[in-house]
């Protein structure tokens, strides 16, 4: 079969995406897990085994691995992109058996010893940081997978496995059924008053998609955020607020017994390692020393934000009742009154900051700005096979010219993607035996797309697209510039890589707590006069965003800081205690706890955000959630050292060299130490949300 999935690993070859389909899947999987358990088989039945070496163990691993990712990580990534029917079904059908593949090797008693031999071994003494620090997270992870366990309780451990990839699988699954399948018809403009223009157009261009007149409210971000927080009709926000907040609790797509099962095997699996809960299991490849040092970190978090969150709030209801006579403030109404309210205190809306921020010009911006703080360049490649015509390719090149990775960036939101935005690693970085495999990443957007464009309202392309002719650009809120500079600083980590041995390179290796370090610090940037300069531009006028407006927008990131930075602990704290709470906690119990103790906003009982939950009960961030808040502290600190250098070109180079070039090679907090010559404080993050203690 010419299948596109079982191409030769040639260093550097992108996917074939305009060959892959779903029904090359199951065969291309298939005959690589057949060669791999061969190859296993064979590589620890060889002499090499016993006396290993990283070219004669390692090396073939890797091969074998990397075989696997360049048919499977495709796969993956057009099951995020093109939910079909069809992608569905390939993706689900090998989900178990690659699954049931993972763990065989990772159970491995005698690949676990060759990793054990190699260890003690006199040549490790001489290798690369690089290498002794993966040797030494491989033993932690075969440890942590159970390799150690007896017989009976490995069999019971690697059950529990298969059965959470799939519980994880099907919660994802069912909260995307549930977000598409709700839509509400609306065939008259007056319900909808109080809408931007861009959030009709975008009900709009929903409803004539679907051969139908008038405008279409949808449940995905772009859409249910442009109802709550700009409706005048309250009953409407209630009517978007309750179905968003109760997705995935009901019906054919409810995610509640997933929940509970996910969290006993969790728990069983913890505790059959030894580790008193899940969290603790969780956090041995963390930075975060216990449960409790996290539980603190977060409690001062919430005690230093209530007393400000307390005033936020009261602003917002006297706004409420000021405008509309409102008494009983509900969280339908918190969107609304908080965009009347930047209106009325800074003069700053979304839709007055839309016009500067065209899509194209951002990302342009956005690739300037890499440019001159990295001494790289990046330029949009052509011809190369995409998954739809909204994405494009980029090279990113050193100053001589040499190719240092690529990546694709698909920035709109459509039918049958899974929504949010991520980065994710399509090829990493790693010598192999016919040269150096450089790095390709993966960069997904949901912005609303362009509007009135040829070919079905897009354009052909993003590298084409423009703020002249007869189409209007995407413009985005300044939220969605921050999500956008935030997977780039992902994508920066990935991509600038130094590191040329594969299982460190990277984001690999890199602790869950510490991956949002480039990616928050990359938000920064976009609140400083220099970078703004290079693309908030109005797109009709070409003015540059006023002076006066930018320091409403400098004003505006500490506006509501008290109440997010609430939102962020509960969040937290809430994961956290469901992973020390045994086998069968109270999930909305917990969550009722947790929000009496640090919020001062409580939503109604009917609200089932846990069943939406998808970060922790189908993500990577179980047990780690607090990662989001502890990132914002490095990356603050980090942002910091450039403030009082007078953002000189040494730090940028640095930054470069130290977090982004050697990502998991060594210990994060040793890394972290190199750029910033201490241990990281908490002060700066303080500062810049507005705070800290006089």
């Amino acid at each position: 079969m010419n299948n596109p999935l079982l191409q030769a690993s040639v260093p550097d070859a992108l996917p074939a995406f305009d060959l892959i389909a779903p029904e090359h899947v199951e065969p291309a999987i298939d005959a690589i897990l057949a060669d791999n358990r061969a190859g296993l088989v064979a590589l620890l039945a060889s002499p090499a085994a016993q006396s290993p070496t990283w070219e004669t163990l390692i090396e073939p691993l890797e091969a074998m691995g990397e075989r696997l990712n360049r048919a499977w990580g495709p796969v993956t990534h057009l099951f995020g992109v093109i939910s079909t029917a069809a992608w569905r079904a390939a993706f689900n059908a090998c989900l178990p058996n690659i699954t049931e593949y993972s763990v065989e090797v990772s159970l491995n008693e005698d690949l676990f010893h060759a990793y054990e031999r190699l260890a003690a071994s006199p040549a490790h003494a001489d290798f690369s940081p690089a290498r002794r620090k993966a040797i030494a997270d491989e033993l932690r992870d075969f440890r942590l997978s159970g390799v150690a366990l007896p017989g009976a309780q490995k069999q019971r451990f690697k059950t529990l496995s298969l059965r959470l990839s799939e519980l994880q699988a099907k919660f994802e699954e069912n909260l995307l059924d549930a977000t598409q399948v709700f839509g509400k018809h609306v065939t008259g403009v007056d319900a909808l008053r109080g809408m931007t223009g861009q959030g009709l157009a975008l009900a709009a261009e929903k409803a004539r998609v679907k051969h139908l007149d008038g405008y279409l409210l949808t449940l995905d971000y772009p859409g249910y955020h442009a109802v709550v927080a700009h409706a005048d009709d309250r009953a409407l926000r209630q009517e978007l607020y309750r179905a968003y907040a109760t997705r995935a609790s009901s019906g054919n797509f409810d995610n509640t017994p997933l929940m509970a099962e996910i969290l006993a095997l969790r728990d069983e699996e913890a505790k059959l390692l030894g580790f008193a809960d899940y969290a603790e299991l969780s956090l041995q490849t963390k930075m975060a020393e216990s449960a409790a040092a996290v539980e603190q970190f977060l409690l001062d978090l919430a005690q230093r934000a209530q007393p400000r969150a307390v005033e936020e709030l009261e602003e917002l209801k006297t706004a409420a009742r000021k405008r509309d006579g409102l008494d009983d403030f509900a969280p339908w109404d918190a969107p609304y009154y908080a965009e009347k309210l930047r209106e009325e205190k800074l003069g700053l809306s979304d839709e007055l900051l839309r016009p500067y921020f065209p899509a194209p010009q951002v990302i342009a911006g956005l690739f300037a700005l890499t440019e001159k703080l990295f001494g790289i360049s990046i330029a949009a490649v052509d011809g190369m096979p995409t998954w739809h015509k909204d994405v494009t390719t980029y090279a990113l090149r050193d100053r001589t010219g040499a190719d240092i990775g690529r990546f694709y960036l698909d920035p709109y939101a459509r039918d049958d993607k899974r929504g949010g935005a991520w980065m994710d690693e399509c090829i990493g970085r790693r010598h192999t035996p016919s040269g150096l495999q450089l790095p390709a990443a993966y960069l997904t957007c949901n912005f609303a797309p362009p509007l009135n464009s040829p070919a079905e309202g897009r354009p052909s392309s993003l590298a084409r697209e423009t703020g002249g002719g007869e189409s209007q650009p995407a413009l985005l809120t300044h939220d969605e510039v921050l999500t956008l500079f935030h997977e780039f600083g992902h994508g920066l980590q990935h991509l600038l890589t130094r590191v040329d041995e594969a299982a460190v390179a990277g984001i690999r290796g890199v602790p869950w707590d510490a991956v949002e370090l480039p990616s928050q610090f990359m938000e920064n940037w976009a609140y400083e006069r220099d970078t703004l300069n290079l693309f908030a531009r109005h797109w009709q006028a070409g003015a540059a965003i006023p002076d006066a407006l930018l320091e409403k927008l400098r004003a505006d990131r500490r506006f509501g800081a008290g109440l997010a930075t609430l939102r962020q602990v509960e969040l937290a704290l809430f994961d956290l205690r469901l992973h020390t709470g045994g086998a069968n906690p109270d999930i909305h119990g917990v969550l009722e706890q947790v929000r009496r103790q640090v919020s001062v906003f409580l939503p109604p009982a009917w609200n089932r955000f846990p069943c939406s939950f998808s970060h922790i009960f189908a993500g990577g961030y179980a047990a780690g959630y607090y990662s989001y808040k502890w990132a914002e502290v490095l990356s603050a600190d980090a942002f910091a050292a450039f403030t009082e250098s007078g953002f000189a070109a040494a730090v940028g180079q640095r930054f470069r060299d130290t977090v982004l070039g050697e990502g998991g090679a060594r210990e994060a907090m040793d890394i972290f130490r190199d750029f910033r010559g201490r241990k990281p404080s908490i002060e700066a993050l303080l500062r810049q949300d507005g705070l800290a203690v006089a």
